[in-house]
């Protein structure tokens, strides 16, 4: 008997000249919207209630941190209670003086805060230079046990680890959720030409379609769209299922809700016929202990 999971993902643009007010009340209508439409789990893009402020180095920006529970925080547990659904955000998290992350927090439909998670990731690229604000996550791998189903919430540059999704699998996730901010770097000169930005999304969107036949599980991106200072994000929101297919997927550049009904019993007949958690070689692995096997 199917067991349906109505799913949305909220793709947007976060101009940059925006103030926070802002960058929350165009979240806000989305997720209405995705209620509206029937969703019970609406998940926010990486970073959502501003822009991707990663791309310098700069003291000053470490003041849009926010603690867990705070402002932003309990105004999406207020909207999750008031509209009836769960919903999965992406923030940057003031742990304590000088200690940073970049965190998922994920409330149910009474509000509560079913769990957190700290990206694990933590990138230092041209453009994206994440090490200097946020330390990397604590908390482990996390599946909370949602209304509907079991659900991994990682974060953009662990979508890169094959390790982050199988272990997060691992913990009993059906879907594995990544709020994500990539794009390209958009400079004329120095940007990446045009072939090579195709080959990113690309390898980007198979990264992703490959956790999922490995692990079994739905896997699904929410990613920002609109030029931000010297990056482009490509947007392409998509969910995937067991088998790797693409069941919906969003445009490059429009703003959208990415709504998609998933059929969860559909984890287990993938798993008869590719067992791929049966067959694994749990007692020859200590290599990976390492980080290179060069002994």
């Amino acid at each position: 008997m199917p067991r349906p999971l109505q799913l949305a993902l909220l793709q947007h643009a976060c101009p940059v000249d925006a103030s926070k007010a802002d960058h929350l009340a165009a979240c806000e209508r989305l997720i209405r919207q995705a209620a509206g439409d029937g969703a019970q789990l609406i998940v926010t893009q990486e970073l959502f209630a501003g822009h991707y402020f990663p791309q310098a180095e700069d003291e000053a920006l470490f003041d849009l941190a926010e603690p867990v529970p705070g402002p932003t925080s309990r105004h999406i547990a207020a909207l999750a209670t008031e509209l009836g659904v769960t919903i999965s955000v992406s923030l940057f998290e003031k742990r304590t003086a000088g200690v940073y992350h970049n965190t998922t927090a994920t409330f149910g439909p009474d509000g509560s805060l079913i769990g957190k998670y700290r990206k694990m990731h933590i990138p230092d690229d041209p453009r994206f230079y994440e090490k200097y604000y946020f330390t990397p996550g604590d908390l482990g791998w996390q599946a909370f046990a949602m209304p509907s189903a079991t659900v991994g919430t990682l974060v953009c540059w662990d979508q890169w680890f094959p390790e982050a999704a199988r272990l997060t699998a691992l913990k009993g996730a059906e879907l594995l959720l990544y709020p994500t901010a990539i794009g390209y770097y958009n400079d004329a000169e120095q940007g990446e030409p045009a072939d090579v930005r195709e080959q990113q999304l690309a390898a980007w969107r198979t990264m992703m379609q490959g956790h999922a036949i490995a692990n079994g599980v739905f896997v699904a991106a929410a990613n920002r769209i609109g030029k931000e200072d010297d990056l482009t994000f490509w947007g392409s929101s998509f969910v995937c299922g067991p088998d790797g297919a693409i069941l919906a997927q969003a445009s490059r550049d429009q703003e959208e809700v990415l709504h998609t009904e998933l059929d969860l019993d559909a984890i287990e007949a993938h798993r008869r016929g590719w067992p791929f958690l049966r067959d694994r070689r749990i007692d020859a692995y200590q290599a990976l202990y390492k980080r290179v096997d060069d002994a």
